[in-house]
């Protein structure tokens, strides 16, 4: 990709354009994907482990996906809840373009696939899911979170996947003291060298860890 990143906004290398076999919500699929965009040839380790350790999404309402890439995410999350809109969101055009494509071809006409300033600001979310982008430094993660777990409905879940080695483990306490009131903050799962992290808004105590066997 040259000095491209996933997070630019108009990556500048070839688009590149290809046909990839994944499995989401169960289903075999054949979705589209790009060069410019995360992880283009696969559903990444740590989307599989999120995808993995989260119950299934509300059946309504309005749900996010917060650095969609592609949108393996994304469609999951529109396959599993027909009734619900997703919002697929991330910087990247290019991603975006490739979330709109997948979700014409799957027949999904409830994912929104938007830049951050176009979801209107009066929706607020019944799950958030993410692999977010750690590699974009800290001070932006941090305030990229600091936007979005605040519009989490009341009794609902943000759902954050994040290496160990990437710093899960501060990720964690940062969280929970910068939303120290009014959420609680757990790790929800661990698995191939990731943690899922669920930031829960008003919600109940944390239950214990799910382990799984490192790979």
């Amino acid at each position: 990709m040259g000095n491209d990143h996933y997070f630019s906004a108009s990556p500048a290398s070839a688009e590149n354009l290809r046909r990839v076999r994944v499995t989401l919500a169960g289903r075999d699929l054949e979705l589209t994907t790009a060069g410019g965009v995360f992880s283009p040839d696969h559903v990444d380790s740590g989307t599989q482990v999120l995808l993995s350790n989260t119950p299934p999404p509300p059946p309504g309402g309005d749900l996010l996906d917060l650095g969609c890439g592609w949108g393996p995410i994304a469609l999951t999350l529109a396959l599993e809840s027909p009734h619900a809109t997703v919002w697929a969101v991330d910087v990247n055009e290019r991603a975006l373009d490739l979330v709109r494509r997948n979700a014409e071809a799957l027949g999904l006409d409830n994912v929104n696939a938007a830049l951050p300033d176009d979801v209107p600001a009066d929706v607020v979310f019944r799950t958030i899911r993410s692999n977010p982008p750690i590699r974009v430094g800290k001070h932006e993660l941090h305030g990229l979170l600091e936007q979005w777990i605040p519009r989490l409905d009341e009794r609902s879940d943000a759902w954050l996947v994040v290496q160990r080695n990437l710093g899960s483990d501060s990720l964690q306490r940062w969280l929970a003291a910068t939303f120290a009131q009014g959420f609680s903050v757990h790790r929800a799962a661990t698995g191939r060298g990731f943690r899922v992290l669920r930031v829960r808004r008003h919600g109940s105590p944390p239950s214990e860890p799910i382990l799984l066997p490192e790979l």
